[in-house]
């Protein structure tokens, strides 16, 4: 009683500080003024957007959503009206309604945004780990406690609600993050505290990236706090997303460095040799081409080695972002991975699939970058190419699908289906590597719980029956299937590659 009471108050807490948060989007009023236009338009588009929204200057609108609507309706209409003249050089294909909204916010967030921040986000957070913690309480081990019945994490209305939540923000962050400025508003106290300067949509996103994977990491630590494999991995997820994806690169931002996540690789990194990215760090001297030549290295040395004697682990389960998420925040939902041969014959035609898509979209970048040529063989336009796989693999993909479909399909959809260099690792980890997870048949009770919690989607029973070593292609070594066997059936191990046996592939 005396826990459930406990609970009660932190999920009371959670949601008290989610709804603050969600509701602090409709706060404010907002005013266009010529002083907004001088300091968020373009030089060559002032005169203009000036004229078009002269209707707007000095009207006081109450929300968000009236205010972006008359603003883009003036962008839209002018548009439309030198496109029907065929006057393609003067279209403004700047999006200026984020930077435009944001600067003409009033009201209560502008004055006091550290105490929203407290009364929505803190509160949120505060809540969530007075729930998680109660896990303390409990005898360490991995226990289903309904697991497979509850709607949170089984597919239930829960789960579908947070699936949607979760669809829509990513869908409004990448293409109308001019209704998040609000949101935006609340971390601007600590982005100016890190970088200098005011909050992005991106700064937004990488602060709450990264506070996610901090509570969910915790729960991770005391949920699988009998192994010391998972403590340590854990830890390590949670250090690489602070420092490395958003510390470093911030203060690279503050030192007018270009923005790197230096743990970020290609083609993960699919924009990494873009013409822009690379004269950015030519332009930047010395720093900036250690982070280009850092980069290639390891794209094209260190993957292949550190998979030599590591396996896809090195990175997959211990370093990388999209990885760190699925783990911590994507961890109770891991057991609706596709443990069918089909779902495994499509896995592969798709990420192999993506990851052809995103070498020929490299090729196509660099051949531009050199020759100054944007069409090869007369009909691949790379700008066309790179804009395709930005939209539908970088946004769509591993965002919306990525991380949105996690209470549908399970935590790893973007690295089973999408990520490009999941598939490059996970062939060097397939032919090439020490890596594998041995079994000892003898002693496996066929409990299933390995094949269960299976993030990736492997049916790891089948291995364990007949006592073969698991060698796959998609395993990111994450060890959840040893942490969770009852009889220590299986172990994560390195040895000489003679004495693997290869599975299904």
């Amino acid at each position: 009683m005396y826990m459930k009471g406990i609970r009660l108050v932190g999920l009371s807490l959670f949601f008290a500080g989610f709804v603050a948060f969600v509701i602090t989007l409709g706060f404010g009023q907002y005013q266009l003024s010529s002083a907004i236009i001088e300091q968020t338009i373009k030089p060559e588009h002032r005169a203009i957007v000036q004229e078009r929204t002269a209707f707007m200057n000095g009207r006081l609108y109450a929300s968000n959503v009236a205010f972006i609507g008359d603003f883009e309706k003036a962008i839209t209409g002018y548009n439309e009206e030198v496109r029907s003249r065929q006057e393609w050089d003067k279209v403004i294909y700047d999006d200026y309604a984020f930077d435009v909204t944001k600067a003409a916010s009033l009201g209560v967030l502008q004055g006091s945004s550290w105490l929203w921040f407290w009364l929505s986000i803190g509160l949120a957070t505060l809540g969530a780990l007075v729930y998680i913690t109660t896990g303390l309480r409990q005898l360490p081990g991995i226990k289903n406690n309904l697991l497979y019945r509850h709607p949170a994490t089984d597919r239930g209305w829960i789960g579908i609600i947070v699936g949607a939540f979760l669809i829509g923000f990513y869908v409004v962050l990448y293409f109308y993050p001019e209704y998040l400025t609000n949101w935006v508003l609340l971390v601007d106290p600590i982005s100016r505290s890190i970088n200098g300067g005011a909050a992005s949509r991106w700064f937004l996103y990488g602060f709450l990236y990264t506070l996610v994977i901090w509570v969910m990491g915790i729960r991770m630590l005391i949920n699988y706090r009998h192994n010391r494999y998972q403590q340590v991995r854990t830890v390590s997820v949670i250090f690489f997303q602070t420092a490395f994806a958003f510390l470093i690169p911030e203060i690279l931002t503050l030192l007018n460095q270009p923005y790197q996540d230096l743990k970020n690789i290609w083609p993960l990194d699919y924009t990494f040799f873009f013409d822009y990215r690379i004269n950015e760090k030519i332009q930047a001297g010395g720093l900036g081409i250690f982070m280009l030549v850092w980069g290639t290295a390891l794209s094209l040395v260190a993957v292949p080695v550190l998979t030599y004697f590591l396996g896809k682990r090195w990175y997959c389960s211990w370093v990388c972002g999209c990885g760190g998420l699925a783990e911590t925040l994507g961890d109770p939902y891991r057991h609706l991975s596709d443990k069918r041969l089909a779902a495994w014959k499509i896995e592969r035609w798709m990420v192999h699939s993506v990851l052809v898509f995103a070498v020929v979209m490299t090729l196509l970048v660099l051949y531009t970058y050199f020759s100054g040529q944007s069409t090869v063989l007369g009909f691949l336009d790379s700008y066309s190419v790179r804009s395709a796989y930005g939209f539908w693999i970088g946004s769509i993909f591993a965002g919306v699908v990525g991380t949105g479909f996690y209470p549908l399909m399970g935590n790893r959809v973007w690295c089973r289906f999408g990520c490009p260099l999941a598939a490059y690792i996970g062939l060097v980890q397939r032919f090439k590597s020490r890596f594998r997870i041995t079994t000892n048949g003898g002693q496996c009770i066929s409990c299933g719980n390995c094949s269960a919690y299976c993030e990736m989607g492997i049916d790891v029973r089948w291995y364990a029956q007949r006592g073969q070593d698991i060698v796959r292609a998609s395993c990111v070594g994450c060890g959840i299937c040893s942490a969770v066997c009852p009889r220590g059936v299986l172990k994560l191990e390195l040895g000489p590659q003679k004495s693997r046996v290869i599975g299904e592939g």
